[in-house]
Order: structure tokens, then sequence, then C-alpha cells
């Protein structure tokens, strides 16, 4: 028996899995509307190629349902366990990739319009993206949950299977590196000297 679509947005996530586990088709849509757009910000992010991010994406939800039946309740949250999928996910692809060089990479489309606002952002964002790429893996994977995906400490800990003071450290690493990264092109970005 399936409930409502409403009614299901009540539910946690975990509910929603489990109910899923149990033959629920309803709840595994509302579980898609929920957790399917995480797994694509941090796919996209990671990787930075649209398509292989929607593969991405997709995978780490196969690999939820496959999952379901089996949920052991109290022991994680679907969403850090998405997290923590499709972070792991990107790092394989990005191992695989390791041969491609920057002029080999594809281009994130933008569809915006050309003022000089969003020039200036479309700028930051591909170097901010170009200087993620450049991270250790763990360090993107740090500070893309932290301060991309808006994740707690504890909660990127536990994404990662890692502790809070590993993650502190990480994400204090790849802020410094990012910043070494970025401090040349401070100007052109449209910073100035603040």
């Amino acid at each position: 028996m399936e409930m409502a679509f409403d009614a299901q947005s009540e539910l946690s996530d975990e509910a929603l899995l489990v109910l899923y586990g149990n033959g629920d088709g309803a709840a595994a849509r509302a579980l898609v509307t929920r957790l399917g757009p995480i797994a694509y910000r941090v796919a996209l992010r990671m990787l930075n190629d649209r398509a292989e991010a929607e593969d991405l994406a997709q995978e780490a939800m196969l690999r939820l349902w496959r999952i379901a039946p089996d949920w052991r309740s109290g022991e994680a949250k679907p969403s850090t366990w998405i997290y923590r999928v499709t972070t792991n996910l990107a790092t394989d692809r990005l191992r695989r990739r390791r041969g491609v060089g920057l002029d080999e990479a594809p281009e994130v489309a933008d569809g915006a319009a050309s003022a000089l606002e969003t020039m200036i952002e479309t700028d930051r964002a591909a170097a901010l993206e170009l200087a993620l790429a450049q991270l250790p893996a763990r360090q993107r994977q740090a500070v893309v949950l932290r301060h991309l995906e808006g994740l707690s400490n504890p909660e990127i800990a536990a994404a990662m299977e890692i502790g809070v003071e590993a993650v502190e450290s990480l994400t204090a690493r790849g802020k410094r590196a990012l910043a070494t990264l970025l401090a040349e092109r401070r100007e052109d970005l449209g910073y100035g000297h603040d």
C-alpha cells in the first residue's frame, strides 16, 4: 500500500528508505527528489562535467536502492550514506581520469546572460573549480562537503568515515591550498586589494 506523496514528505529519509525496501515505489520517488540533487551537486563539483555527474548520481541512487532491503536503522542517515558513496565514486572516476590534461577537460556550459557580474561570477566559479581539481582528493572532498554543500564537521566525518579532527585538518589544509592557488588571480577575479 502506497502513501500519499505529501504524507511521505513528512517522513524522514530513513523511514522512506525502509518503506522503499518493503516495496513502496512512492517512497523511492520521494527519496530521489530529496537525495538525487545532493548526489548530482557533489558529483558536479568534484568532476566538473554535467553528463558524468548525472551518471554518477544515478549510480549512487542505484546503490542506495540495492541496499534498501538490508538497511539497518540507526547506523547512518541515508543523506550521509549518499554523500559518502557519491564522493567515493567521484574519487574513483578522478583517479581513472588522471591522464587528462586541463586543455582536454570539458568546460561546463554557461547559459547565463553576458552581464559583467555574471561574467565575473562565472570566472570565479571556473577558477574555483580548477583550483579544487588541483587539491588532493580527500582535501577536495572535505572542502566541497563543508563549504559548498554546507555540511557540519561531524556530518562530513561520518560521510568520509574519518574523525572530526581529520575533517578539520583536511578542510584547513584545503582552504590554505585554495588560497595559494587563487592568490595570483585575486585582482583578475574582481577582488581588488581587500
